[in-house]
């Protein structure tokens, strides 16, 4: 029991720092920083405008993603935004393991959270099979 109690509250762990490093990135779009106008041109992406609908929709999923009753939605919602980042860094040519895996790491975070508290997630994709379920 004790095993279960500890990925649950790992899960969490991994789960509030995926939420926290979602919330400063939102943020710091909302805000439409200097920093965020400059990355956001380079990628082709233009103005305060967009910088703010990328900070809202990058909330949006980080807000259902926080609450245990949608936090499987959330996931997915921030596995297809993360997704467009990776895109987005490889339509420019950005460093890989930096800039380009950067969506990949958040993703990773945020669905090994889920993962880790969520046994119904465990039992639809077990890492290892039952004997004589082999894959």
């Amino acid at each position: 029991m004790s095993n279960h109690r500890a990925s649950h509250w790992l899960g969490w762990s991994l789960s509030a720092l995926a939420i926290a490093f979602f919330i400063l990135d939102a943020s710091m779009k909302l805000l439409a920083l200097p920093v965020v106008l400059r990355a956001n041109a380079a990628m082709g992406f233009q103005g305060p405008g967009m910088a703010h609908l990328l900070g809202a929709l990058l909330l949006g999923c980080t807000v259902l993603y926080a609450f245990p009753s949608t936090t499987v939605l959330g996931a997915i919602l921030l596995t297809g935004y993360l997704g467009g980042t990776v895109a987005a860094h490889v339509r420019v040519g950005d460093p890989f393991f930096t800039h380009v895996m950067s969506g990949v790491y958040g993703a990773v975070l945020a669905w090994g959270g889920v993962y880790l508290r969520e046994p119904r997630l465990r039992e639809l994709i077990p890492w290892n099979a039952p004997a004589g379920r082999g894959v």
